[in-house]
């Protein structure tokens, strides 16, 4: 059992010798286990966003337009559930460990996904099809309230502390690969069965690819150790503190630290909803590219953002988080409207523009997990992450694509995402004057 010891301040410098050192095979395994569980999440929402308009005439009654808003509005029905997620899963977490929880996350995730895949027609079933559409949105957003902040923290407890940008930012790399994958599938389905194929079946059977993914992420995870600044926290403090007590020390002693971290969670999740998943949908409905070329353009943009995201979590570790994020923040306010403009001018101005946007987003993409869970100490990080993030994100980023919707149909100004993405991004340039730096400290600490 490891020996405890005196508790640090949490981000404190600690000496080079308390560095924790795992080893590389034991950090790479830990890796694939956290990235292939926010990949799962990711190829749920990469194959809705993609999808939406099969799954919109599949399973909604009304007009196309009518029933890809009733569609999108389902989607942020998810994230209305994710606080609770959050508080349930969090607790646990800190409680009794970070590889028990995902285990059960990435489970109950992936079977949410297939369970879309197997819902009956609105034609045969009438209102239960989006009825039951709705539960297993739930079901997949309760669980996701517990799933990225558990792999975040999972990976950060894991690196080093002097890389943890570096080994954090392959939890995004998940992300985007997840979407990617999602999104790529759809596509090719889409044009190896035509249209009527996909909206008669094949649209069903990329959401039947999450049980194999959700398997092999339980059995990773699994085999897992718990993370070394777990045991030493369980040794030193021999969980003295019940759930609840936890919950009520959090609430007190690190509200500061819920308020910034939503801050820059509404910045970070705006964008993204607005990217990955609205992106599509926009393209298509409002600047009248093609199903297929708005299924295109975002794909080749994430690939794009792909390369760069390993690049932007390792220069962090050099220069810092928060220059990094001020970066981000800065040339999406400046460049979002120019870049949107661009986008409209056609299917190359639109893959340019996405790919801008893209490459101003990722350096707060590639730093989340190396940044958010450094602003808790151990023994609420998971609780902590899980709830800020998940409620700032149920209100602000899953709401972001119908929200968006809507605000366009209400004035009819095309760039009203642009405006959103801007007063986001605003909030975040707030929320960061009041973040700690922590690149390169220790993630011990004491309550």
């Amino acid at each position: 059992m490891t020996q405890a010891r005196s508790p640090t301040r949490i981000g404190a410098d600690v000496p080079a010798e308390e560095h924790q050192v795992v080893p590389r095979k034991v950090l790479r395994r830990a890796i694939a286990a956290s990235a292939l569980g926010n990949a799962t999440e990711w190829f749920d929402y990469g194959i809705y966003a993609y999808g939406v308009s099969y799954i919109s005439q599949a399973l909604f009654p009304g007009k196309a337009a009518d029933a890809t808003l009733f569609a999108l509005a389902t989607f942020a029905i998810s994230f209305l559930v994710r606080p609770l997620g959050g508080l349930f899963w969090g607790p646990l977490g800190d409680r009794y460990g970070r590889k028990s929880v995902l285990a059960f996350t990435i489970l109950i995730m992936a079977g949410a996904t297939v369970g879309v895949g197997l819902i009956p027609s609105y034609r045969a079933i009438g209102m239960w099809a989006p009825a039951t559409l709705v539960v297993l949105r739930m079901v997949q957003g309760f669980s996701t309230g517990g799933e990225y902040g558990g792999a975040a923290t999972f990976m950060a407890e894991y690196s080093p502390d002097r890389e943890r940008g570096r080994y954090g930012s392959f939890l995004e790399f998940g992300t985007l690969s997840g979407f990617s994958l999602g999104a790529l599938l759809m596509l090719g389905f889409s044009l190896l069965l035509g249209d009527a194929e996909m909206h008669a079946w094949g649209w069903r059977i990329p959401f039947f690819l999450a049980a194999p993914m959700g398997l092999v992420g339980m059995y990773l995870r699994s085999r897992m150790d718990e993370t070394p600044i777990f045991r030493e926290a369980e040794a030193a403090y021999e969980r003295q503190a019940a759930a609840p007590n936890q919950l009520r020390h959090l609430f007190v002693r690190h509200w500061r630290s819920l308020l910034t971290m939503s801050g820059l969670v509404i910045a970070l999740n705006v964008v993204n909803y607005t990217l990955l998943s609205y992106m599509p949908t926009y393209l298509e409905r409002r600047l009248g590219l093609s199903t297929d070329a708005a299924l295109l353009v975002p794909l080749v943009g994430m690939l794009f953002m792909l390369l760069f995201v390993p690049f932007a979590g390792a220069l962090s570790d050099r220069v810092g988080r928060k220059p990094m994020w001020w970066f981000s923040l800065i040339g999406l306010a400046i460049g979002v409207i120019p870049l949107y403009l661009l986008m409209a001018t056609g299917f190359a101005g639109a893959i340019a523009g996405f790919a801008l946007l893209g490459l101003l987003y990722v350096p707060q993409l590639a730093t989340i997990s190396a940044t958010f869970p450094a602003m808790f100490p151990t023994q609420v990080r998971f609780a902590g992450f899980a709830i800020s993030y998940n409620l700032a994100t149920s209100l602000f980023g899953g709401t972001a694509p119908v929200f968006n919707s809507w605000l366009i149909g209400r004035t009819g100004d095309e760039l009203m995402p642009a405006y959103v993405m801007i007063a986001a991004c605003l909030v975040g340039m707030v929320a960061l004057r009041w973040t700690p730096e922590t690149a390169g400290r220790s993630l011990r600490g004491a309550l």
